[in-house]
């Protein structure tokens, strides 16, 4: 898919789909709201932001944390729904339960159905993202207004109880979702990234219907931000009016372009590319931009 809908809506003045991240701000730009703003912006969305929290980190790792006052995260979203207005809302990094709640209530208030929720736990070098009591709030009060939830396979351990280390073990998984499922999301994505194998595969469940998503691994180390951008695409695509099921689809290609083509940036682990999915740098053509190789399958775990 190219942008050039996308391109032609700022060509006529049209108004653009409008994007939050409820998320953490992250200080060397590869994750966090400033992944999550990068891929609004590449796919054609107005993104807007409620920071609740900041980090002090780069490639190489987190240096600290300090979580926003609860008030300061509330008034960000208040006023940005309240005035500008939100056609898809994502969240990621929330720290506490009292955060966790705080946002629940006001995606209630404000009632923002189409919510991607990201479940940031650990960073990339393994700095702790989430403290242990915000895992009930998650499953109790957040994931009931929840429309769409993308863990990784330690984030969907945690939050179900289910061991899900062996890579052949789809049935683990299949329980997990059904369990995140039955906690109120309407659709979940377990993300095969963590496995060892030459296939990546993204597990899919919506209640019926079970689908693998796969792609080829990539041999890479500079996988920052991979969750941010994925589940930034995801709501992207939903803000622009597509299904759940395409918008993910979609968003499976964007991440494998940006990680297909990602940042050698720093000395640790760099950030994916948020230019690589049909759109050009100056000193690139469409034409010279990978092509993402995504396929899927319907399944019986």
């Amino acid at each position: 898919m190219h942008l050039d809908k996308e391109i032609m809506m700022v060509q006529t003045n049209t108004l653009p789909a409008r994007t939050l991240t409820i998320a953490g701000s992250d200080s060397g730009g590869g994750a966090g709201i400033q992944a999550d703003l990068k891929t609004f912006f590449s796919l054609g969305t107005f993104g807007m932001s409620a920071i609740t929290a900041v980090t002090a980190q780069n490639t190489q790792g987190v240096s600290g944390v300090y979580p926003l006052p609860i008030e300061a995260v509330v008034r960000q979203i208040d006023d940005v729904v309240s005035d500008i207005g939100v056609d898809a809302a994502k969240t990621g990094m929330l720290f506490s339960a009292p955060i966790v709640e705080a946002v629940s209530d006001r995606v209630h208030v404000h009632k923002l159905t189409r919510l991607v929720v990201d479940p940031v736990m650990i960073a990339k070098g393994g700095a702790p993202l989430l403290e242990d009591s915000a895992i009930e709030a998650y499953m109790k009060t957040l994931l009931p207004r929840t429309l769409i939830i993308t863990p990784n396979i330690p984030e969907a351990e945690r939050l179900t109880g289910i061991e899900l280390a062996r890579d052949d073990d789809r049935r683990a998984r299949a329980r997990a979702a059904r369990m995140l499922f039955e906690a109120g999301t309407r659709y979940v994505v377990i993300k095969g990234g963590h496995d060892r194998g030459p296939v990546v595969e993204d597990l899919y469940y919506d209640g019926t219907r079970w689908v693998v998503f796969k792609k080829k691994r990539q041999q890479t180390a500079h996988t920052h931000g991979t969750g941010c951008t994925f589940s930034a695409a995801i709501t992207a695509f939903l803000a622009l009016g597509h299904e759940p099921f395409e918008a993910i689809l979609l968003a499976e290609s964007y991440i494998d372009a940006a990680i297909r083509s990602a940042l050698p940036l720093g000395h640790g682990h760099g950030p994916t590319n948020h230019w690589a999915y049909g759109v050009k740098r100056p000193e690139q053509t469409l034409s010279d931009a990978p092509n993402p190789d995504v396929t899927w399958e319907e399944i019986d775990p």
